[in-house]
């Protein structure tokens, strides 16, 4: 008989399966979606959103940065529901990052310039209706936390459009975060899993891994980059957490970060969330090499890295890592 972890495993190692999965959890969602609009009087109406702005938690880093983690804490302490990785930070990121500055001077492009202040308001307007359309049970009372990783990149545009909302940027090493990388990605590896066939790195020769770490660096680099720029202007809520401090005192950076963006947590339900998702009760036969929970250690890059590697890794980020590390 199969567990319901096994049939889960099992679709997401198939690219088939998972998509007759979503297909069919789409199809179920946007009934769902229909009658709450019909239900609350939203159909044709012109209302928005029952998301509110104040109460959205964005978390914001890279891949392999204990995002998960920090999600799963959150969605215990809080009344409210997740937005599992809805790409939006790169969606607009990547493509502003990536335009020309004598683009963005030109009123006529999309995200030009002269036009800041028309597409901030419709950015804000797109987020807040696919953030409810994705989740319309949120309410203005309840939280919405959003875990972005590798979408800090559009942090700048996503914060300036939504000022009063809360940000948590989350920083680790990039060697770390490199070496996490590079081990999921490689055969085996849990990231490879569920690729299709044309997505899977050949990374059998050192040249390979090493083009990969450089592209993995560069995106650190633009991803973190954007992110310490965005908090550094944010002016509502906010905090940096380093990952070594998740890890190590876990307790204390789940109070500060809790009275940072001030929400409403106690300490004794506080100490029971941090306890229930330690590393530590993760069971023995899901951790390891090759698996999502791998060592959640600092530092492991000097096991796992060769001196080249991780130079490469230091030659680009290093401007952040005197700043993050």
């Amino acid at each position: 008989m199969f567990s319901l972890t096994r049939i889960r495993r099992t679709v997401k190692r198939s690219p088939t399966l998972r998509n007759i999965y979503f297909r069919v959890a789409g199809l179920r969602h946007r009934a769902r979606l229909r009658g709450s609009r019909l239900q609350g009087g939203l159909e044709g109406s012109g209302q928005t959103t029952g998301v509110n702005p104040e109460n959205v938690v964005w978390i914001f880093c890279t891949a392999r940065s204990g995002s998960t983690w920090m999600r799963s804490m959150l969605d215990d302490l809080l009344d409210g529901e997740v937005w599992e990785e809805p790409k939006v930070g790169r969606l607009f990121g990547e493509f502003y990052s990536r335009a020309k500055p004598t683009q963005l001077g030109r009123t006529n492009y999309v995200l030009g310039e002269p036009t800041r202040e028309a597409w901030t308001g419709a950015l804000r307007d797109f987020v807040l209706r696919t953030a409810w359309a994705s989740h319309p049970s949120v309410t203005p009372e309840r939280y919405l936390i959003v875990k972005e990783p590798g979408g800090a990149v559009g942090a700048p545009l996503l914060m300036s459009a939504l000022p009063e909302s809360r940000m948590v940027l989350l920083v680790r090493d990039p060697r770390d975060f490199a070496a996490s990388v590079l081990d999921a990605t490689r055969k085996g590896g849990w990231m490879q899993e569920g690729m299709d066939e044309w997505a899977r790195r050949d990374l059998d020769s050192e040249k390979d891994v090493q083009r990969y770490l450089r592209a993995l660096s560069r995106q650190y680099v633009r991803q973190m980059g954007n992110g310490k720029k965005a908090f550094d202007d944010h002016d509502g809520p906010k905090i940096m957490v380093k990952y070594d401090d998740l890890r190590t005192q876990t307790l204390g950076t789940m109070r500060d970060l809790c009275t940072a963006l001030e929400l409403p947590v106690t300490e004794q339900r506080l100490a029971q969330v941090v306890d229930k998702h330690s590393f530590e009760n993760i069971p023995q036969r899901e951790r390891g090499e090759g698996k999502f929970y791998r060592k959640a250690t600092s530092g492991g890059w000097k096991d796992d890295l060769t001196p080249e590697q991780a130079k490469i890794v230091e030659d680009i980020t290093a401007p952040l890592i005197n700043e993050f590390v």
